[in-house]
């Protein structure tokens, strides 16, 4: 018997000072089986920090071709590739040859993936904006996962302040330069 994915819902008070976005979002994330909690959490942390009109998740390990996050405009065409994890280069080089801006939120150690991308062929590598979510913040996310949660997030300056009930949980989140 095949393994199902497990739905998350998510109802997050976004306030991103950095950007001016004040949503009232409704997320619901489908992790599959292989996924970890901290990809999932890291998904739903880099869906918020994107928020615009037009964002979507893609529908995960089914469309292997597509970001996991995207950002289209009103005709379609792909404006945002989000990737979370620790996507190869070839990956990123066709991801900035279809998108304007690509973005990597990364739950594993920024320094191991620009050590892969190193020396390969990205196109407009200097262009991709890697960014590492701080491990503790993470880590008290994680532990806080539930299949229904409510949470406060609120931008500044790339500090993330997640207030989950009475809890405040914050860190860092951390552009790595990629080289070109």
């Amino acid at each position: 018997m095949a393994l199902t994915s497990t739905i998350y819902t998510f109802d997050i008070q976004l306030a991103d000072m950095d950007r001016g976005v004040y949503e009232t979002l409704d997320v619901r994330a489908a992790q599959h089986p292989s996924e970890t909690a901290e990809s999932l959490v890291t998904r739903v942390l880099a869906y918020c920090c994107e928020y615009t009109e037009g964002i979507g998740f893609s529908n995960g390990i089914s469309t292997p071709d597509d970001p996991a996050i995207f950002v289209r405009d009103l005709t379609g065409r792909l404006r945002v590739w989000v990737d979370v994890g620790a996507p190869d280069a070839p990956r990123m080089h066709r991801a900035s040859k279809a998108a304007d801006r690509v973005a990597v939120y990364t739950h594993k150690d920024p320094r191991q993936l620009l050590g892969q991308w190193a020396g390969e062929r990205i196109h407009k590598a200097a262009g991709i904006e890697l960014l590492g979510i701080d491990r503790p913040l993470l880590t008290a996310l994680v532990a806080k996962l539930e299949r229904r949660m409510a949470f406060s997030l609120t931008i500044t300056e790339r500090h993330l302040y997640v207030a989950i009930g009475e809890d405040m949980i914050d860190g860092v989140l951390t552009r790595h330069e990629v080289a070109s």
